[in-house]
């Protein structure tokens, strides 16, 4: 059994997204079998930071309540990392000199129903 956790997931997605973002092409592609060491290497630290810019924001709203600080505003997101849902709280807005970036993802697994729905659209005109 694997000891992979959802901060794991989270960061094989950033480090994929950030060496996307700068067409890395020589570097490995981040698994769950190497994103540990990945995350260690100082030459991956701009493409780290990169990377959780692009993935931050998540796929999804989930409505699930999150952490909360008065300085900043904070919605739950997820994402479906390599077959599994993970989620987080992202962190936005505080204002002119804010960064919520800076604020460490702590990630957690989702569990996930989907339901199709038929939906009535309305179109009216005069």
């Amino acid at each position: 059994m694997n000891d992979y956790t959802a901060n794991d997931y989270f960061n094989v997605e950033v480090i994929n997204q950030g060496i996307a973002f700068y067409n890395l092409e020589e570097w490995p592609i981040a698994t769950l079998d190497n994103i540990r060491e990945l995350m260690e290497d100082e030459e991956l630290e701009e493409v780290i930071s990169v990377g959780k810019v692009e993935v931050r924001e998540g796929e999804v709203e989930t409505e699930i309540e999150c952490e909360y600080s008065r300085h900043y505003e904070s919605k739950s997101v997820a994402s479906q990392i390599l077959g599994r849902w993970v989620g987080w709280t992202f962190w936005y807005g505080g204002g002119k000199h804010a960064e919520p970036e800076e604020i460490d993802i702590d990630a957690y697994f989702l569990d996930c129903e989907e339901e199709e729905k038929m939906v009535i659209v309305r179109r009216f005109s005069k």
